[in-house]
């Protein structure tokens, strides 16, 4: 007992020596490097500033950036006597397809920006107004978009966007210069380092890829407008092919190069660390922009014109406002869907500790779609019931939420191949909630996906179908744990029946066995 008490006394000498070691070490990098003794990073407050609101600032303009840019193919005109499948070929295939284009670049743009911050821990004056010049650029992007999606066939379009793209590396290329110059903004772990001009030439030569690229699409523009295009995806997975096709070699030659600590960061590997914080308040900003989009059109369409009012229905407002029902039941539909979605995200990353740039990736595919709900409302609520455009615009909603979902269950699914590192415990492999988890972020998938293909078979039925959905989710939510209790039960009961019976059998039989006592009597 007396060792067991004494234990933690010696854990904390332990880790009060270790701390020791530590400040010890950084007296002697100081000591052989003595311009850090005035470089030393200063009192918050003066010149130097915390980076937390200019942070929040930066995300919320982004992620409005990322998600206003699906406006202009959600207001796209599809006459009532127009097929919706002959429009989706025709009008909104190439739109949505440079929608998602776009969405993923600003994403880009936004992950370049987590991981600069993750360099430059502390501002001053110049680096955010810097940052506000390169806010300025960004949210120049979406009206490039807009050309872009009008005239998808035309290089101007395409050189605005990569103009805009090339300016936002310069401005974070001079934060970076800038912040080497003043080290004390910097990562303690750089600030302290002897090869911070390694450091800076790789983390300069990282952030000038994708402006290169795009200055290369700009003029590629002007000789082959799919060619450019190209070069643009490229800009978005280019870096992860590079980290593969070295990976490949290494794993070949049966060596692994090592990257310095520091550049951990920048070092485009799948398991590189991304600021779970930041990623939880861009997707944030994502979905409380789309579920606030989605009362524009109802504000906008939906309001009677007072003229038409008094003659049609005599001053009857309720009357006049019957007719817009179906705008109606889409908007709360498409709202609670929205919410939901946003619930699943957030009982996801409660139970992350860590998140990684696979996660953050698969986070941004999912945003993506989220980004397309929008659309799907706007499809939803136009056409007449029980019309071939009702079941097209229902069919493709179902797409873009199951593919919003799946990417949320994806982004699991890639936490717990590193799950000692970057999920709670509980939800681990064999963890309490992992079956709960299981069943709250399938369920969305497992819903559109049934609801799609019952429209296919049972067309006349689909808009039902589909409102019955959006009814019931709810629902299944409030109930999840109980349902996962009860199916984990029958599971068992299914599955090991014959062990439930060997062991009642075995116990029936140690009954009948007389005990040793008796025996010995």
């Amino acid at each position: 007992m007396d060792n067991e008490n004494n234990r933690p006394g010696e854990e904390d000498v332990d880790i009060l020596e270790h701390h020791v070691d530590e400040d010890m070490e950084k007296i002697e990098i100081t000591a052989r490097r003595p311009f850090l003794r005035t470089l030393a990073l200063p009192e918050l407050g003066g010149n130097t500033q915390s980076a937390h609101r200019l942070l929040a600032y930066s995300d919320a303009i982004l992620s409005i950036v990322a998600t206003i840019m699906i406006l202009p193919i959600a207001h796209t005109e599809i006459r009532p006597d127009q097929e919706l499948q002959e429009s989706l070929h025709q009008q909104l295939a190439r739109k949505i397809a440079v929608y998602l284009m776009s969405f993923l670049i600003v994403t880009v743009a936004w992950a370049a920006h987590v991981r600069l911050f993750q360099v430059i821990d502390h501002l001053d004056d110049t680096v955010s107004l810097l940052n506000l010049a390169c806010m300025m650029t960004i949210t120049f992007l979406p009206y490039t978009f807009s050309l872009m999606a009008a005239f998808p066939e035309m290089p101007f379009g395409i050189l605005f966007f990569c103009v805009c793209v090339i300016a936002i590396g310069l401005i974070q290329a001079l934060m970076v210069l800038y912040g080497f110059n003043n080290p004390y903004l910097l990562n303690h772990q750089i600030q302290m380092s002897e090869n911070q001009l390694f450091y800076r030439e790789h983390i300069l030569k990282i952030i000038a890829r994708g402006p290169i690229m795009c200055f290369f699409a700009g003029l590629l523009a002007f000789l082959s407008v799919p060619l450019a295009y190209t070069v643009l995806v490229l800009v978005i997975f280019l870096p992860h092919l590079l980290k593969l096709i070295k990976w490949v070699k290494e794993r070949s030659r049966g060596s692994v190069e090592e990257q310095p600590r520091s550049l951990d960061l920048f070092s485009f590997h799948l398991n590189e660390p991304l600021s779970k914080e930041r990623l939880e308040g861009f997707s944030d900003g994502v979905y409380a922009i789309v579920a606030t989009l989605l009362i524009l059109d109802i504000c906008e369409n939906s309001v009677p014109d007072p003229t038409k009012v008094k003659e049609k229905t005599n001053n009857s407002l309720l009357e006049a406002l019957s007719e817009f029902g179906p705008a109606f039941l889409a908007y709360f539909g498409s709202f609670v869907t929205v919410g939901l979605l946003w619930f699943v995200h957030h009982s996801l990353f409660l139970c992350v500790t860590k998140s990684t740039r696979l996660m953050g990736l698969l986070n941004t595919f999912s945003l993506a779609f989220v980004g397309g709900l929008p659309l799907a409302y706007q499809l939803t609520s136009e056409f007449n019931v029980k019309s071939r455009n009702e079941l097209k615009a229902i069919q493709v909603s179902c797409f873009i939420i199951f593919f919003a979902s799946i990417f949320q269950f994806a982004i699991w699914t890639a936490a717990l191949f590193e799950e000692r590192e970057t999920l709670h415990p509980s939800v681990r492999y064999g963890g309490k909630e992992h079956a709960f988890m299981f069943a709250k972020l399938s369920l969305y998938p497992c819903v559109s996906l049934v609801t799609f293909f019952l429209t296919c078979f049972l067309s006349k039925f689909s808009a039902a179908f589909f409102h019955l959905m959006q009814i019931i989710v709810p629902f299944a939510f409030l109930a999840l744990r109980i349902l996962v209790a009860v199916t984990m039960v029958i599971i068992q009961k299914i599955t090991w029946p014959s062990r439930s019976g060997d062991v009642v059998l075995q116990d029936e039989q140690d009954a009948e066995l007389p005990s040793p006592s008796s025996a010995d009597d």
